[in-house]
Parts: structure tokens; C-alpha cells; sequence
């Protein structure tokens, strides 16, 4: 394939003559230089006219917040304000494309998503293309226009996030994309739908009718889109986690020895936490059909349209 920036291919041009900033997950800065030295140090091995440095070094420091700090050392700083420096250095070479390799992973959880969201406004106020690279798949989904999920070093799928949560390509996809993730259920295929513990989940015909001779199929259902009913799949419920507005389900098919839920899939439901059922009962659990996701054991490919 080839890689084009700018409107010029550059697959055969070194990674120095790309016009590329990095942004690595180590931050990689030199611990002798202050924050305004290794902010500067970019414009010093490109060659740039000296008389820009400093304004251009106090413009990437105003954007991440550092001009109070240009003088220390990054001993001197924390995790987030070293990686602040990490995105100034980047900034201060205005490239083409910002390429950035898990940039948030050395953060504790508070400051990742305070980081997150101050990576995704300042792309903004750039307009600079930015390629991303993350397993956390709530970055991707809150910071991504485009995101583009791999698996092996294999494309899988590229959209929007809306689409990928709502329409995934295949099991990798749908089991990636969502938090909690979708619900992946295997059940044998019978007249108007799967078995799934005592219940037939209802499926389209159409549908049916693409998985051909299969004698099984998986359903993919997003916790959020079960309910609790009179009828529906039977679940054993292990855990409840209550967080306020709403509340999980954990738990496991009902009817299943210890044995067997050892080795079960973990169902989980969104609830309302305000009145949610208790751990150690059983409840059942339907779904729209229109909000339910089939999959093809056999290539793990999306059935449903």
C-alpha cells in the first residue's frame, strides 16, 4: 500500500524527511534539559532559524498549560505534566501529521481521562491530522473521527465509532468496541430462531436464511438493551453493581452446575440501580430484535443488516 501525506507518497522517503511528531508512550525526554530545552530540541535538529525557537517554544507551552514550568526538570514533574511536555515537543515542530503510540498508558485512571480529553481539544484547535494508536477502546471511541480496529496486524473494520458500536463487523469488533461489552451468546439454531438455556431467541428468517446450513450462531446484545421480562433467557445473578443512576447484572445461564459456570460466558444487563434485583436470584432477560446483533460461528462475520 502506500502511505500519503500532504498529497505526496512517502514510502520511500526516510521517517526524518516525513514531517511526522511522535508522541511516544515513555515520553522519552532528556532528563538533563529543562522542559524548555526539550521542547526546543526539535527545532535544533531540523535546523531551525534559532530566532523562532522561543516563541515558538512558548506557543506549544501556552497550549498544554507548561509556561510555569518551562525551567524545571522532568524529575521535577508529574506523570501528566511530563507528558504535557511530550505533546509540546510534537507541537512545536508544526508537522503534517501527529503520530501518537498509547501516549496515556503510564497514567493512573484520573488523570488518563483528564489527559484524554485535553489531547482531543487541542487536536482540535490544531486541525492537524492525528493517527492514534491505543487497546484502550473508550479512547478510541471518545477521541477517534475515524477509528480503525486491528487484530494480528489485520484491518477488521474502519468507521466512525457510532458505526462500529452499532453495526460491527465481526465477533473481534463487536467484543472490542463498548464497555461493558457486548454479550457474545452461542446457541443452536432451530425453526424461528436460537436456543439459548430453556428460551428460543427469536431471529428474522432473512437472517437465518444467511447462515445456511449452520447448526449453531452467536447473538451479540449490548447490556444496555436488555430488560427485564416475564419470559426470556434465564440468569443465575453472581454480582450487582450499583453506580448510582444505573446498576449492572453479572451472572451466568441459570440451570448451570458450579462446574459449568466455571466455564460460561459472563452475561451482563444494565438495570436501573434503583430497584435492582438481588445477587443469588434469578431473573429473565429479553431483548428487542431489532437491537440484536447475530454473528456466524463459522466466520465470526455480522448476519444481521
Amino acid at each position: 500500500g502506500e502511505i500519503v501525506i500532504d498529497g505526496k507518497v512517502v514510502n520511500d522517503l526516510s521517517p526524518k524527511d516525513r514531517d511526522v511528531a511522535m508522541v511516544f508512550q515513555s515520553y522519552a525526554l532528556y532528563p538533563n534539559l529543562n522542559v524548555r530545552e526539550n521542547i526546543r530540541f526539535p527545532l535544533r535538529m531540523r535546523n531551525i532559524d534559532p530566532a523562532t525557537h522561543e516563541e515558538r517554544v512558548l506557543r506549544a507551552a501556552r497550549m498544554v498549560e507548561l509556561t510555569d514550568y518551562l525551567d524545571r526538570r522532568p524529575a521535577e514533574l508529574s506523570g501528566g505534566q511530563r507528558q504535557r511536555v511530550a505533546l509540546a515537543r510534537a507541537i512545536v515542530r508544526e508537522p503534517n501529521v501527529f503520530l501518537m503510540d498509547e501516549p496515556l498508558s503510564n497514567l493512573d485512571a484520573k488523570l488518563r481521562v483528564s489527559t484524554r480529553t485535553q489531547i482531543a481539544a487541542l487536536q482540535t484547535r490544531l486541525g492537524v491530522t492525528t493517527v492514534y494508536v491505543t487497546h484502550d477502546q473508550v479512547e478510541a471511541m471518545t477521541m477517534g473521527d475515524r477509528v480503525a480496529v486491528m487484530k494480528d496486524g489485520i484491518l477488521q473494520q474502519v468507521d466512525n465509532p457510532l458505526t462500529l458500536y452499532d453495526k460491527p463487523a465481526n465477533l473481534f469488533v463487536a467484543g472490542f468496541i463498548g464497555s461493558p461489552a457486548m454479550n457474545l451468546i452461542t446457541g443452536d439454531v432451530v425453526e424461528h430462531g436460537v436456543v439459548v438455556g430453556d428460551y428460543v431467541v427469536p431471529v428474522p428468517r432473512e437472517v437465518l436464511a444467511k447462515a445456511g446450513d449452520e447448526k449453531t450462531l452467536v447473538l451479540g446484545i449490548r447490556p444496555e438493551n436488555f430488560r427485564i421480562s416475564t419470559e426470556g433467557i434465564g440468569v443465575d445473578i453472581d454480582v450487582v453493581e450499583e453506580l448510582g443512576a444505573d446498576g449492572y447484572l453479572y451472572g451466568t445461564l441459570a440451570g448451570l452446575d458450579e462446574e459449568e459456570k466455571l466455564n460460561a460466558a459472563q452475561i451482563v444487563a444494565r438495570v436501573s440501580a434503583r430497584t435492582p434485583p438481588q445477587r443469588g436470584t434469578t431473573v429473565k432477560l429479553n431483548t428487542d430484535p431489532a437491537t440484536m446483533h447475530v454473528f456466524s460461528e463459522k466466520t465470526q462475520e455480522r448476519l444481521t443488516d
